[in-house]
Parts: structure tokens; sequence; C-alpha cells
């Protein structure tokens, strides 16, 4: 089923997309002098930090004006809201229209294909289905029709 989006989600979709690219990489301070440091980003909190002080020629520092806009955030990029399902009874109440499926990673692959057959039958979208599941699934739409 497709998802119901009006028209300001779907501008405040492509202006989130807009924003990613042009969002520049936050990387953590001296992580370019020490790698055990590693580039994910820590505020700096130095008392003559010049990353703090946002001083010329350093780089970008995370603030606020960076954020997404509102009505996008905690959407996913097709623009459902995103549920994590554990088992079938978490299907209950959800709406195709609105919400798009990943299947926790602590699911097993049994009861992930009984979710999986049991969400598509609800038609919805499932986000983190994997290559040898789209393919059982195919064998078994074939094996069905035939």
């Amino acid at each position: 089923m497709k998802l119901k989006l009006d028209d300001e989600v779907l501008r405040a979709l492509e202006l989130r997309n807009e924003m990613n690219r042009k969002r520049p990489d936050f990387i953590r301070q001296e992580a370019h002098r020490f790698k055990r440091l590693g580039e994910k980003w820590r505020a700096p909190r130095g008392p003559r930090s010049k990353l703090r002080l946002k001083k010329k020629g350093k780089p970008a520092v995370v603030e606020a004006g960076y954020r997404g806009p509102r009505l996008a955030r905690g959407l996913h990029p097709c623009g459902g809201k995103e549920v994590i399902i554990h088992n079938l009874k978490e299907l209950e109440g959800l709406d195709p229209s609105v919400h798009v499926i990943r299947i926790a990673a602590s699911v097993g692959k049994k009861k992930r294909l009984e979710i999986i057959k049991k969400a598509l039958s609800l038609n919805f979208k499932i986000v983190n289905l994997r290559l040898d599941e789209k393919e059982l699934l195919q064998k078994e739409l074939l094996q069905g029709g035939s």
C-alpha cells in the first residue's frame, strides 16, 4: 500500500535531503592528529579550545541550525514512521498507510519469515528485507500461483 503523504511532508523530506547533502562532516577535535580518537563527534570542552570558540578555519561545530525540518524528523526516507517489530502481535494496531516496518535484529529466521508474510499480507512496507528472504518469497509466490 502506498504511504499517504501530504504536500508539506513531501516538501519537508525533500528539504531534509537537501540539508543532508550540504551538512558538513562533524569531526572530533584533534581527530586528524590522533587515530585513536576516531572521528565520532564529541563536543569540545577546553577553556581555550579554538573549536569551541568557533574560530575561522576550524571545522564546523554541531548546532541546532543544522537540524532537519520538524515535519521530517523521525521519518524514514520513504516518508513513513519507522516501527521496530519483534513479534507478530506488534503488527496489530499499525496502519500501512502511515507506518513502515523494520524487523528487529534479534528476531530469528523462522519468526522473521512469519512476520514478513503477515506484514506483506497486510500491505506493509518492510525496510530491512534480506536478499535470501526476497528470493524465498518469490519462490513461494511462484509455487502458490501455479
